[in-house]
C-alpha cells in the first residue's frame, strides 16, 4: 500500500486514478473518518475557489475521500487541484499515523517564470509555508514539483509556447482529540497554496508577506 500511496505524490501514478471509486460514505466508516470528512465538507473557503467532492481512490487505504477544486477569476480558470484524505484505522508505517493527505496542484506559467532554476524549491516552500502559516503540525512530507513546456509546430505553430507547474505531495496531519486531525484547517491551507500558485493576492492582512506567481498567460476560459 505504501508504494501505491506514493504514486499519487511522486508523479508515477497520477491523481487521475482518484476517479476509480468513491468510498467516503459507507456506514462502516469509523467515527474518526466520518468526523474528518464532515470537517472537509463544512469548511469555509475563499470565494474564488470552487470545490466539490469527487470519486476517491479504491486501493490506497481502507477509507478515502476526495475533493477537487478550481481557482476562478470571472470566467477564467487559473489553477486546479485535488486533495485526497486517506484513513487506515490500523495505522500505516510509512505515514506514521492513521490519516494521510495526498494532493495534486497545477497551473500554467509564463515560460520565463518556468525557466527559473529555483522554481521547484520555491513551489515546495509554498506548500510547507501554507501549512506553517495556519499553525498546522504534520509529519512525513514527501512529493515532487514538475514543470513542463509545450512548443507548437506545423498547423499549431501560431500558438505561443506554454509552461505548466505541477505539485504532487502527501503528508500526515497530526491527530487531535479522538484521533481526528484538523483536516478542515489543512483544507484551508491547501486552498492557500492553490490561490498562491494561481497568482491571487493574499487572502487577508496576515498573509501580506506571501509572494505569489504572476497571473498565468491566457487563463483557460470556462
Amino acid at each position: 500500500m505504501a508504494a501505491a500511496q506514493e504514486r499519487l505524490s511522486d508523479g508515477t501514478g497520477g491523481m487521475d486514478d482518484a476517479k476509480a471509486g468513491d468510498r467516503e460514505g459507507s456506514g462502516a466508516a469509523p467515527p474518526a473518518f466520518q468526523a474528518a470528512v464532515q470537517a472537509l465538507r463544512t469548511s469555509r473557503l475563499r470565494p474564488q475557489i470552487e470545490i466539490e467532492s469527487t470519486r476517491a481512490p479504491q486501493r490506497l487505504a481502507p477509507h478515502a475521500y476526495a475533493l477537487e477544486a478550481t481557482v476562478v477569476d470571472g470566467d477564467q480558470d487559473l489553477a486546479d487541484g485535488r486533495l485526497v484524505l486517506l484513513h487506515d484505522p490500523d495505522g500505516h508505517d510509512a505515514w506514521r499515523g492513521t490519516f494521510r493527505l495526498v494532493t495534486l496542484v497545477r497551473a500554467e506559467l509564463e515560460p520565463e517564470m518556468a525557466a527559473d532554476p529555483l522554481l521547484p524549491e520555491v513551489c515546495w516552500s509554498w506548500l510547507t509555508g501554507a501549512l506553517a502559516g495556519r499553525g498546522l503540525s504534520y509529519g512525513e512530507p514527501s512529493g515532487t514539483v514538475t514543470r513542463a513546456s509545450s512548443h507548437y509546430f506545423g498547423g499549431l505553430s501560431e500558438r505561443s509556447p506554454t509552461s505548466q507547474i505541477e505539485i504532487r505531495a502527501s503528508w500526515t496531519p497530526r491527530e487531535g482529540l479522538g484521533g481526528v486531525p484538523d483536516v478542515g484547517a489543512h483544507l484551508v491551507s491547501w486552498c492557500d497554496l492553490l490561490a498562491q500558485v494561481a497568482g491571487l493576492p493574499p487572502a487577508g492582512p496576515g498573509d501580506a508577506s506571501v509572494v505569489t506567481l504572476p497571473q498565468r498567460r491566457d487563463p483557460q476560459a470556462r
